[in-house]
């Protein structure tokens, strides 16, 4: 892909802006960057491209920019499906996303991650697994590190386990990965997405490249997935609880609980019929979704070439990521865990699973056009006492408020020491937004770090 002398225009001036038109320059194109946007990051950045011959346009995008312009590459958050780049398209124009450019100027193996939930936990320990295994390995893509980096680098992996959302595999063409995870799919985005389905469909694109050669690994207990699975030319290997579903592949991997053993296990059957149990003696992160996310990490390092002996080194070395049922603190016999990842109705539902004790909620932020209702099951059975707060309090109250105690809180400070008042020791204060954060923050990351924050402010009223 010759770049050289190319007008290409890059949408979106974030993390992904950033690298791609630093790349293209490197490779003698005519960069135009706009954004939206005009806050410090995004003058700061924009002048440090103007220093290299980058023409910078803020504060919204001129229909000019997409009419002079030979390549559009947008950022993963731009829709795709706006009138300018629909228009562009009309007129022959490419608009690609940083994903489908990068994996033109790529060699090396490539195992991609996708679903709603457990993207950048399966990916992580996915790298970990085969790089225990005595691989180079490049982790990146949605998890922070952007894929076209590693074109950049000097750096030579022996594989490359990439993390993709769907607004990622939206502006793909031919980008194939030789294995394809997909973990699950609910309801998420439904504020870009015209429907379900649409959102579906975008996820599903991960495996549309893919040949007979290739390997996809998905989620057995994911009723979407039937429709899917049909539609999939490459090999399948699945990954469920026992009794849940029945055997659909030749590999895959099962999650049984047994009357004997302290905590579940996973069996792993392979295509010679050997079955391999892995180690999970000292496997920390809590809950059932988590052993799937376990098993998904095992079938795709097996798939890519890892080691039983570097899967179990990856495993019990594996302390789970932050802001994921992360445990902050214990005060007074009161667990305190900040689940900030859970920013949909789905991971909140799961975050809630995960403990038997009764629990003290807090939930709120920004709606994605979430469906809270499916959350009356569990915080009927779950939850004694729910504090909300962010936009989506009231939506989320009138839907709740009659089955459980729910309160509200101006802030997370005040979410958090309501939630120690309603405690008694035994109980757990669970953040489980089921929303997104940026209405109040700038990442769930910052959402997470806040709720730290107010739990090492509780002044220890209950002290003995």
């Amino acid at each position: 892909m010759d770049l050289t002398k190319k007008r290409i225009t890059v949408v979106g001036l974030g993390i992904t802006g950033d690298a791609v038109a630093h790349f293209l320059i490197k490779r003698g194109a005519i960069v135009t960057v706009t954004d939206s946007g005009a806050g410090d990051q995004v003058k700061e950045a924009a002048e440090k491209l103007k220093t290299m011959g980058v023409m910078i346009q803020l504060g919204g995008h001129s229909p000019q920019l997409f009419n002079d312009t030979e390549l559009i590459i947008l950022s993963p958050g731009v829709p795709h499906t706006l009138k300018h780049f629909n228009d562009a398209r009309k007129r022959g124009i490419p608009v690609l996303g940083e994903i489908e450019l990068a994996s033109r100027f790529i060699s090396e193996p490539i195992v991609a991650v996708t679903g709603t939930n457990g993207k950048t936990t399966v990916t992580t320990l996915l790298g970990e697994m085969l790089m225990k295994s005595g691989k180079k390995i490049f982790v990146g893509g949605n998890i922070g590190n952007p894929l076209i980096g590693y074109v950049d680098s000097n750096q030579k992996a022996d594989c490359l386990v990439v993390e993709l959302s769907s607004f990622q595999l939206d502006t793909i063409e031919h980008f194939r990965p030789d294995v394809a995870v997909l973990l699950n799919i609910t309801d998420d985005h439904m504020d870009r997405y015209p429907n379900f389905e649409a959102y579906a469909d975008s996820k599903a694109r991960i495996f549309e490249n893919q040949t007979s050669n290739d390997i996809a690994v998905l989620n057995g207990l994911d009723h979407v997935m039937d429709k899917i699975s049909s539609r999939i030319k490459s090999k399948k290997r699945y990954f469920y609880q026992k009794n849940k579903v029945s055997v659909r592949s030749t590999d895959y991997a099962v999650i049984e609980k047994t009357a004997f053993l302290s905590k579940p296990s996973i069996s792993v059957h392979l295509e010679n019929s050997e079955i391999w149990i892995p180690d999970l003696s000292g496997f920390k992160p809590a809950g059932m979704h988590n052993l799937e996310n376990a098993s998904a990490g095992i079938l795709a390092a097996l798939a890519a070439g890892a080691t039983k002996e570097g899967i179990n080194s990856a495993l019990n070395n594996f302390n789970g990521l932050a802001h994921r049922l992360e445990k902050v603190a214990t005060i007074n016999g009161v667990d305190f865990i900040n689940d900030s990842k859970a920013t949909n109705t789905d991971a909140a539902e799961k975050a809630m699973e995960t403990f038997d004790q009764p629990q003290i909620v807090i939930m709120g932020g920004r709606d994605k056009d979430s469906d809270f209702q499916k959350l009356r099951s569990v915080v009927a059975k779950q939850v004694k006492h729910l504090i909300l707060i962010g936009e989506s309090a009231k939506k989320i109250y009138g839907i709740l408020s009659d089955i459980v105690n729910t309160e509200f809180a101006v802030s997370m400070k005040d979410a958090v020491l309501k939630a120690f008042d309603a405690s008694v020791p035994g109980d757990v204060v669970l953040l489980a937004p089921g929303c997104a954060s940026f209405d109040m923050y700038a990442n769930y990351k910052e959402r997470g770090e806040d709720f730290r924050s107010a739990v090492q402010l509780i002044d220890f009223r209950r002290s003995p």
